[in-house]
């Protein structure tokens, strides 16, 4: 939908896109804020999350669309959109490490006690015993939980704000970029993003009780986007010369013997941190790929469909759909999973049936689905070959159009 009126949207002063970006801004900031602010009422805490994280996420989409979008209206060129993408992916990894940070270790000071034994509790006497712990600690550790979550998303909004700042004076919209007078199939990107949301939703239970690092959990979870920060122009190169269907197959096949050596090798600091970095080099493939890809495909739906003008913003909103589909989906997979396995919410240990469901979730599954994404992938028809074919006919069009144009104006002064 956000797409779609983006693309209505008619031309102002600060552009098509970033009047959307500028106006989303504020009310994404305050509803995030709400997110994490604990009411003082007794009932109807559930509906108070659920709308304001709605309305957060139906924000936040109000920004990501043009946001992403903006890279067809900043060039022309093939090559420049690819390093503008690859400066985006690099500074966004940069800012999930900032965000990472600030969130754990502004909450992980706080240490939240956890319930010992809940094996040898049952469903009553564990809702008993959460109850008394609750109180025990509701003047001491559990408030001191909520004003650190607090204070972190103060922070993050006053970073949100700040980077909307910089991209609204720093980004100029080229109305030209985009007004060259795909169905092609994308569905591994359902697949790979799945693969990938299943491992980021399950990584800090995994590490926390099948590793047994709770305390190194923000840490490992650093070195992997730290590694991916400093690998996206590693991957920047890589499908500019070999171009970007190899990059994905390599890029995210990559991720295969990592996702499987955290779930066969024993619990250990040293190998976990190893596997950590070397994951992040697949994470910066999975992050830098689709986005490069996507302006490719608007560029050959451009070609099959010259009359048809302004849907720039519909392909971007379309994988971002993709992106929270497959995020919701990696929740309730996750969600039901662990709840049919006996997880126990804020337990010291869980069940052996919890660590093995815990190991299918962050390794075989996200597998088999990125198996499955690249196997769809072979359908893709854009090689490096018609990427540079489909550059030159846009030229070709361009030229056209352009001396069209100037034939007009001379035919027009001639006239006058």
């Amino acid at each position: 939908m956000v797409g779609f009126f983006i693309s209505k949207t008619s031309w102002t002063r600060l552009g098509r896109l970033m009047p959307w970006i500028i106006f989303s801004t504020p009310f994404a900031v305050i509803s995030y804020f709400l997110i994490w602010f604990v009411p003082d009422i007794s009932r109807g805490q559930v509906l108070w999350y659920l709308i304001f994280y709605c309305i957060f996420q139906t924000l936040v989409t109000c920004f990501h669309v043009p946001y992403s979008a903006l890279t067809m209206f900043i060039s022309r060129e093939q090559s420049e959109r690819d390093s503008a993408t690859a400066y985006r992916m690099t500074v966004e990894v940069l800012g999930t490490v900032l965000g990472t940070a600030i969130q754990g270790q502004i909450v992980g000071k706080v240490n939240t006690p956890c319930i010992k034994s809940p094996l040898f509790i049952s469903t009553a006497n564990s809702s008993v015993a959460m109850e008394e712990l609750n109180m025990t600690h509701e003047t001491g550790s559990l408030t001191d939980t909520r004003n650190a979550y607090m204070i972190a998303a103060g922070v993050i909004g006053g970073l949100y704000i700040l980077c909307a700042l910089i991209l609204s004076v720093g980004v100029r919209e080229k109305r030209e970029s985009s007004e060259l007078r795909s169905d092609k199939p994308v569905s591994f990107f359902l697949f790979t993003s799945l693969a990938f949301m299943l491992l980021e939703g399950n990584f800090a239970l995994f590490c926390t009780y099948t590793l047994g690092f709770r305390n190194e959990f923000q840490n490992i979870l650093l070195a992997i986007m730290l590694s991916a920060t400093l690998t996206i122009p590693l991957w920047q190169w890589f499908l500019t010369r070999f171009g970007k269907k190899t990059a994905v197959y390599v890029g995210i096949s990559s991720a295969i013997p990592f996702l499987i050596m955290v779930a066969v090798l024993d619990s250990n600091l040293i190998i976990t941190y190893i596997v950590a970095v070397a994951a992040g080099i697949s994470v910066a493939a999975a992050f830098l790929l689709p986005w490069s890809m996507l302006p490719d495909v608007i560029d050959d739906f451009k070609l099959q469909h010259p009359e048809s003008q302004g849907h720039e913003a519909i392909f971007f909103s379309f994988y971002v759909f993709f992106t929270k589909f497959t995020s919701g989906v990696s929740l309730g997979i996750s969600t039901l999973s662990l709840d049919f396995a006996g997880y126990q919410t804020r337990g010291c240990s869980q069940p052996s049936e919890v660590n093995f469901t815990l190991k299918m979730l962050v390794s075989a599954v996200p597998v088999g689905l990125i198996l499955l994404g690249l196997l769809l992938f072979k359908l893709y028809p854009i090689d490096e070959e018609k990427r540079k074919k489909n550059k030159k006919a846009l030229q070709d069009l361009r030229e056209e159009s352009n001396s069209s144009s100037e034939s007009d104006n001379t035919e027009l002064a001639s006239i006058v």
